[in-house]
């Protein structure tokens, strides 16, 4: 097909043949016989289908089976629609335009255009919705709940089309997961990682601030009269983790960033995102990769101990001026942190860490953790668990390679 520079259709079309014809002519004329009459077919297909409005073929899905144990597509739109409505409601979105999307999102497939041009499902629904009288955001969402449909394509532009998008992987996964037909390293019939990475972009890239945990909770309801999806809810959740490091990958960003970021579990993927943002930056700071080292060294302290070691210093057990002067720097960096961190903040957040290189150097090099008395030790693991916990409101560090 061939457009303009507006991106409009034009009525000429670009084919390649694989002989070197004494006629051109001839190859165009006869590639124009084979296009006319599907074009003959679509506008009969246009005209026949404008007759039946989409809602009126709501019933119908129920005839189309989506999966034998978890019912028909209209099953499926069911629970989307109750999907779609709940997360319009989280991010402030209009319920009813995300549940009125998600009641006609697949009708097309019912249709005779769609049924002898499959390609152009969630196309011709969008069509058939503005003919019906639909509103542009529920015409929209009805083509946009399909995007992204392969790497780097666009993303459903409408919150309506963005929550019916969601819902429809989200509810796609949660039911082949319960019923346990998961993707294997070769086998993934049902496009289950396309579907995780849409899903990841989405949230991401349109900074929807959705709980992934709560959603697949959500969505487990839905299935409640087909299959019991609770035990499905951590593990859908584990898998759209796991296709983060993918996704980041793509990004240039660092795999033990990643790691060091999903190590604090935020369901939030807009949180992780900020988080994976402020690390990746901090790391370019010559004091980053010190205070990582020092993280390990105090991970690797901690974990040798076998009992549970606070995070509550004694000031009055703290000997050493070295370690007197870490705990201060600690003390000060407190103050603002949590204000830093309730704004996600978390950039600003780690630069305020980054005061202490000296100080933890200085305690390192002057102080013996590991001390024969044992309130000064308690007290000094303490501190140094006081410490690691700072960092861990973002990631742990103790990830990050050298």
């Amino acid at each position: 097909a061939v457009f303009d520079d507006n991106s409009s259709l034009l009525p000429h079309f670009i084919t390649v043949s694989n002989i070197d014809s004494v006629d051109p002519a001839v190859v165009s004329h006869g590639n124009e016989r084979v296009i006319r009459p599907r074009f003959a077919d679509a506008k009969f297909f246009w005209e026949q289908d404008r007759k039946t409005t989409l809602s009126a073929r709501l019933q119908s899905l129920e005839s189309v089976v989506f999966q034998q144990k978890l019912g028909s597509i209209g099953d499926k739109v069911i629970r989307v629609r109750m999907l779609a409505g709940y997360l319009a409601g989280v991010i402030g979105a209009d319920v009813r335009e995300a549940e009125r999307a998600a009641e006609l999102c697949k009708c097309d497939l019912m249709t005779d255009m769609v049924g002898e041009f499959p390609k152009l499902q969630g196309i011709m629904g969008q069509y058939y919705a503005r003919h019906d009288g639909e509103s542009d955001a529920v015409a929209a969402a009805i083509e946009d709940h399909y995007r992204p449909r392969f790497a780097g394509d666009d993303l459903p532009a409408g919150p309506a089309g963005q929550t019916v998008a969601l819902a429809d992987r989200i509810d796609t996964m949660m039911g082949i997961f319960a019923i346990g037909q998961k993707p294997t390293g070769v086998k993934d019939p049902f496009g289950l990682r396309r579907a995780a990475l849409g899903v990841i972009r989405i949230l991401v890239e349109k900074g929807l601030d959705i709980d992934i945990a709560e959603c697949c909770q959500h969505a487990a309801q839905g299935l409640e009269d087909k299959v019991d999806a609770s035990a499905a809810i951590s593990e859908v959740v584990a898998y759209i983790y796991d296709r983060l490091k993918a996704y980041y990958q793509d990004q240039n960003v660092r795999y033990d960033v990643v790691d060091a970021v999903l190590e604090t579990s935020p369901s939030v993927l807009t949180d992780l995102h900020s988080r994976v943002v402020a690390v990746d930056a901090f790391l370019q700071q010559d004091a980053a990769l010190a205070l990582a080292a020092a993280n390990k060294r105090i991970s690797n302290i901690l974990k040798k101990q076998e009992a549970t070691i606070s995070d509550r210093v004694d000031s009055s057990l703290l000997a050493e001026a070295a370690e007197q002067d870490l705990y201060q720097h600690l003390q000060q960096a407190a103050a603002q942190a949590e204000t830093f961190l309730l704004n996600r903040d978390y950039q600003a957040y780690l630069n305020q860490l980054a005061a202490l290189r000296s100080p933890v150097d200085r305690f390192f090099d002057e102080v013996m953790v590991m001390a024969d008395d044992l309130d000064l030790r308690n007290n000094r693991l303490a501190l140094l668990n006081n410490l690691a916990q700072r960092f861990l409101k973002v990631a742990d560090f103790s990830r990050i390679q050298s």
